[in-house]
């Protein structure tokens, strides 16, 4: 059956389960048990709460699924049958090929050098009318040429991304480092070039303010570094509505833009409110990765999660969980590390932490485990979790309803 997060309204019995952890989790392991691990479970509730909720803080502006942050396809398409969600933000030009089977309205979030893709996709009059590919330089453009010319393809959509990073006064660089497009007059000169050049047609300007959507502002244990980034978002996020706004206006004056997007799971309430934005794109906050436990707007139900096992004891105060060195893409640091959710009072061994193929940790759980326990996890980001997983098993109430495949369970990797 189709995975559905349309049914109206949180049941009760859900809304209380993940504020209560001793509800939670050792319900997940019952209904868990006759899998082995690693297990990763979805909660339903958890995720139709994280769905709605999302929607309601966007303030009516519509979603685009970053599908980066789920890389599960059923979900995916559960997303996009919701009131609130329209369009997939995809992260590799092969990755909207394999979606385009089910999906009409697909941006490609990154620039390509897919060569084979781009042929394909090039070659396609369908295709090439529901994917958008991203640019940032006219080299992109030679790039795709060089695969096939104008004459020899389709024309191709594609959407120009502008820097939302901030120049701060003393920091300086604040965000990630992705175009170079900056300036409003930048914008401006790059959308004539692509006009006035054959074979592409200009339907979007993308804007990531990652500085924002990406950057937790009240960081558990670190009050200073909280005060520091809600000073630097009140002071970047007007700065980028104010250049953002200039820069459609400069993007216009050559095409009919039919979407500007924005923002990310972090920041729905702010770019909303952005008058030059038509749609956000957003992903991480259905899953709710425990890097979103340090925000202050807004708190994601734990909707997916993993569990591993127990398997030996190396002491009367230590337990050896097999696995659980999965950690997140990002500066390495203590919060790139998979957190111990259940049992509570469990920690890891400061000189081995998170493992590859085995997890020791002590406290004062530890000592009634066994083997054959189970141990839950979440994950600090989202997507990354179906990179460790063939598939997840949909929890609703006490039981297993659905078990719904990742890419990787579908034979994907696409990075």
């Amino acid at each position: 059956m189709a995975l559905d997060l349309r049914k109206r309204g949180i049941p009760a019995a859900d809304a209380a389960t993940w504020t209560s952890p001793e509800q939670y989790w050792p319900a997940l392991t019952e209904a868990t048990r006759h899998l082995d691990a690693p297990v990763g479970a979805l909660h339903l509730g958890a995720l139709r709460h994280n769905a709605l909720d999302m929607a309601r803080r966007a303030n009516g502006m519509p979603i685009r699924v970053a599908s980066k942050s789920v890389r599960v396809r059923e979900v995916v398409e559960a997303l996009l049958r919701l009131p609130g969600y329209r369009g997939v933000l995809a992260y590799t030009l092969a990755e909207a090929l394999w979606l385009a089977d089910t999906v009409d309205d697909i941006v490609v979030g990154y620039p390509t050098a897919e060569r084979g893709s781009i042929r394909r996709f090039a070659a396609d009059a369908e295709l090439a009318r529901r994917i958008t590919l991203m640019i940032d330089s006219p080299s992109q453009l030679d790039l795709i040429d060089s695969v096939l010319p104008p004459g020899r393809r389709e024309h191709i959509r594609v959407c120009i991304e502008l820097d939302a990073s901030w120049d701060a006064p003393l920091l300086g660089h604040l965000g990630v480092r992705r175009s170079p497009v900056h300036d409003p007059a930048d914008a401006g000169a790059l959308a004539a070039y692509v006009v006035a050049r054959p074979g592409f047609e200009l339907v979007g300007l993308m804007s990531y303010e990652a500085q924002i959507a990406g950057v937790v502002n009240r960081p558990e244990g670190r009050p200073v570094d909280g005060a520091v980034n809600r000073w630097m978002q009140s002071r970047s996020m007007p700065e980028l509505v104010e250049r953002r706004a200039r820069a459609v206006a400069a993007v216009r004056e050559h095409a009919e833009l039919e979407f500007v997007n924005g923002g990310g799971t972090g920041s729905l309430e702010r770019t909303s409110a952005d008058p030059s934005i038509t749609e956000i794109a957003a992903g991480s906050g259905i899953f709710g990765g425990h890097l979103f436990d340090g925000y202050e707007q807004f708190t994601p139900a734990p909707a997916a999660a993993f569990a591993l096992d127990v398997v030996r004891r190396p002491g009367p105060v230590h337990a050896t969980i097999l696995g659980g060195g999965w950690i997140a893409s990002g500066p390495p640091a203590a919060d790139r590390l998979p957190r111990i959710v259940w049992p509570e009072g469990l920690r890891m061994e400061p000189r081995e932490m998170a493992g590859e193929v085995q997890t020791p940790v002590s406290g004062s759980a530890a000592r009634r485990l066994a083997p054959g326990d189970r141990v839950w996890f979440r994950h600090t980001k989202s997507g990354e979790l179906a990179e460790h997983l063939n598939e997840f098993a949909v929890v609703d109430g006490d039981e297993v309803v659905e078990i719904v495949p990742t890419y990787r369970g579908e034979g994907k990797a696409f990075l």
